[in-house]
């Protein structure tokens, strides 16, 4: 940079040199030109100063920013080389990581590899051991058949099939054994329990025992009165009996005519009927159609209060109208002498003590429970059983699906879905099977009492039956040398199945199965 500075004051001055030489010669003398030299050169030597000052200060500069250009880069130099300086280091001790833990895997694999060898050395020699027990066995058996075969007399393939069957009761008693064991621990808690509850929902509930069941029959003034209900060539009976849908007894039973029918409700509307037109005088088959119909009108009136009476008796509420008109139809059916209507009651107030005891929702339990034979209330005409019917119409009319479920399964003709269900089921069989609740006929007691009895002696070794408690409890004498306390465990299961499966009765039957063993000696 000052070389080319020099070489620029050097053509200055030579220039001006020139030019006063020409000024010199050609206008004015040698002095005026050597004066004018002289100041130029002085002003040319001023300027060189500057300008050589200028220069060295912008060399400086330049100076400057090339060096701090170089530590700038030499410093972001510095710093990649550090941070690739902490990557290497950091792989470094990362692959000294992986090499530990796979150090670490392969001892595992060395170990566990061991332990496989041991164990299929292990198993090799119990194989071996097992496949000398089979061949010992087997000639055991082929011996113990040839014994057999010697002693009674038996093929091989008889004394196989008879070590087959011992084998079998064998195995079949362990694990009657085992089934009572976890039985006993299953129940022992449960039974508890579930005793508990029911007998504080049973003592909070006092319900009505059953009472006999009037027959149908409507009492006359006098025996004259049969003819005017028979009427000219018989067109009041056939009037009477077509308007009402019933059939009338009239025999020689004194001042009485029997009214027969299968629909209660039907029963009913003649029985006030015939009320109505003895009390009158008038019977003829116009005034039997007037007096039917009111009397249809106040049977209706009376199945709705009744069913208004059993809603609010159990505190409920918002019940479609229609179903508390088919649960007051229920006041005129019964079951084994049981009034259907007193039974829904019951039932509902037992559903929603069980459902308080277990902090349940007692309102919905009661509800269930009101409407669980609801089924019961719809003709023949509608197919299935009353439970699943009822199920339906309660659907129908906008119940729940829990009391739908509840209603369809107390029967178990559908699976219950809830804890509701089961409650509704234990409730129906605590109403029905409660001391004086049903009522049979004594010819269907006496059979049924046969059939029972009947199904106990089907099952081998029983030597003994005998149903008491009113057909309640049934006991099973067996013969103790063909029975073990096993079999006699597994026979107690097999008959209350069995019994479930063939017999229809209210409520519950206990089978209890005896096994005794006497030996008797004399002293003499």
């Amino acid at each position: 940079m000052g070389e080319v500075l020099f070489g620029a004051i050097g053509l200055i001055v030579g220039a001006a040199v020139i030019v006063l030489y020409r000024r010199f010669r050609d206008k004015q003398g040698l002095s005026d030109a050597q004066a004018e030299a002289e100041r130029i050169v002085r002003d040319a030597k001023g300027e060189s100063e500057t300008i050589q000052r200028q220069a060295e200060l912008d060399a400086q500069e330049v100076k400057l920013k090339a060096k701090e250009a170089y530590e700038d880069e030499a410093r972001a130099e510095r710093a990649e080389l550090q941070r690739a300086q902490d990557r290497l280091a950091k792989r470094e001790e990362s692959n000294e990581r992986k090499a530990e833990l796979l150090a670490g895997r392969e001892a595992d694999v060395d170990r566990k590899d061991g332990d496989l060898r041991r164990r299929e050395k292990g198993i090799d020699k119990k194989e071996k051991n097992v496949d000398k027990l089979i061949s010992k066995r087997q000639t055991e058996l082929e011996n113990i058949s040839k014994e057999l075969e010697r002693v009674a007399g038996l093929t091989g393939e008889q004394a196989r099939t008879e070590l087959e069957r011992q084998y079998i009761d064998e195995a079949r008693r362990g694990a009657a054994l085992e089934a009572k064991q976890i039985e006993d621990q299953a129940r022992e808690e449960a039974d508890k329990r579930a005793k508990r509850i029911i007998s504080i929902a049973a003592q909070r509930f006092a319900g009505e025992y059953s009472h006999e069941r009037a027959v149908k029959a409507v009492e006359l003034p006098s025996d004259d009165m049969k003819g005017r209900i028979i009427g000219r060539e018989g067109r009041n009976i056939r009037a009477l009996e077509a308007a009402c849908g019933v059939d009338l007894v009239i025999d020689d039973t004194p001042e009485t005519v029997v009214v027969s029918s299968f629909d209660p409700v039907r029963r009913e509307v003649a029985r006030l009927t015939l009320e109505r037109l003895i009390a009158d005088g008038r019977i003829h088959p116009t005034r039997i159609e007037e007096v039917v119909s009111k009397a249809r009108d106040e049977v209706d009136r009376s199945m709705r209060e009744a069913g208004d009476q059993a809603v609010l008796e159990l505190g409920l509420s918002r019940i479609h109208g229609e179903l508390v008109k088919m649960l007051g139809s229920l006041r005129y059916r019964y079951s084994y002498a049981q009034n259907v209507l007193q039974h829904s009651v019951e039932t509902g107030f037992i559903c929603g003590l069980l459902a308080g005891e277990l902090h349940m929702n007692v309102k919905q339990a009661r509800r269930a429970g009101l409407l669980h034979d609801i089924g019961k209330a719809v003709s023949h005409e509608q197919e299935g059983s009353h439970a699943v019917v009822g199920a339906q119409i309660a659907k129908k009319f906008g119940e729940a699906p829990i009391i739908v479920n509840a209603i369809a399964s107390h029967h178990e003709d559908e699976p219950a879905e809830s804890v509701l269900a089961h409650l509704v089921a234990a409730a129906d069989a605590l109403s029905g099977a409660r001391p004086g609740a049903r009522r049979e006929m004594l010819e269907t007691y006496i059979q049924r009492l046969e059939e029972l009895e009947r199904i106990c002696h089907s099952f081998k070794g029983v030597e003994k039956s005998y149903a008491v408690q009113a057909g309640r409890e049934v006991r099973v004498m067996v013969e103790s040398d063909k029975m073990s306390d096993a079999d006699a465990r597994s026979l107690c299961r097999d008959i209350a199945k069995k019994v479930e499966d063939e017999l229809t009765y209210p409520g519950q039957i206990r089978v209890t199965v005896i096994r005794e063993t006497r030996s008797v000696e004399y002293a003499r």
